[in-house]
């Protein structure tokens, strides 16, 4: 997968990094603590980045294979390489190795970064994000304590599993300019999505259903009381009693402050377990 539009998206960070610098880009959750980026600290890095990517040989004829999970790194690098001039693609990082190596030989990029402790390949270099950015303070991004209620998060939880991922990931964030937040792993993608409360989805058609799938399992079983209650107050929650319970079921499911899903364009189906979730604009 290739990610398009490279000038524009590097306009749109450099704007938001002007216009609001201060507020909050993207959020990534490390080692159970949470961690920030200013817009002016994304396009810092970007820049430092850009600059690292030119020491390790990248120009406008390298390409740069990604792979890995969605989380400040990768988008950053992505943007880095782009404004180098270089061609980012991505692969599925559930690849085995063997299948990860044939892939790379195909391809043959000029550079590839890859999440996790893989071997180096003759026939590419693989960088290493702590030496590209440089030295950096470990504390900060370093969040300790925030409360989301003031700030609008778009939430994504994929990887370049998804196809095109990537490509949907960046332009919806920096066209928005709304905060991303991403979660420590996907074991704990539930958790940390509750604690952000986000206010868009941005998923993959199959993370989504995966979601949905997840919070089905969570709620009472069809055909008990419980659970025709919940229906009840989903159903219609203009009334007092159902919108305390409408909203009470929101928030244990971490979708008190949700207003949108993203869909592909070609497609019109929303979940309607999700979709009853939502805030309305009214």
């Amino acid at each position: 997968m290739s990610v398009h539009e490279p000038k524009a998206l590097l306009e749109h960070l450099r704007h938001w990094a002007q216009l609001t610098p201060l507020h909050i880009a993207l959020r990534h959750k490390r080692q159970g603590l949470w961690h920030a980026w200013r817009w002016i600290d994304a396009l810092r890095d970007v820049e430092r980045l850009a600059d690292g990517l030119r020491q390790q040989g990248l120009s406008d004829q390298s390409r740069l294979v990604l792979s890995g999970a969605f989380e400040p790194n990768l988008l950053l690098l992505a943007l880095a390489a782009q404004s180098v001039g270089g061609q980012v693609l991505t692969l599925p990082d559930n690849l085995e190795p063997q299948a990860l190596e044939q892939q790379l030989w195909r391809i043959r990029p000029s550079h590839v970064y890859v999440q996790g402790r893989q071997p180096d390949w003759a026939f590419t270099q693989r960088l290493d994000f702590a030496q590209l950015l440089g030295p950096v303070d470990p504390a900060q991004h370093l969040q300790r304590w925030w409360q989301p209620t003031a700030e609008t998060a778009l939430w994504s939880e994929d990887s370049t599993q998804w196809q095109d991922g990537l490509a949907v990931v960046l332009e919806q964030w920096l066209h928005s300019g709304h905060g991303l937040a991403f979660p420590e792993n996907p074991a704990s993608a539930r958790r940390d999505r509750s604690e952000v409360a986000p206010t868009g989805l941005l998923l993959s058609p199959a993370r989504l259903q995966q979601v949905a799938d997840d919070i089905e399992s969570r709620l009472a079983p069809h055909g008990t009381w419980r659970r025709r209650l919940c229906e009840w107050a989903i159903a219609d929650a203009r009334s007092g009693l159902r919108r305390v319970l409408k909203n009470r079921v929101r928030r244990l499911l971490g979708f008190q402050r949700l207003t949108s899903i993203w869909q592909p364009i070609k497609s019109n189906v929303e979940p309607t377990w999700l979709a009853e979730f939502k805030r309305k604009s009214a």
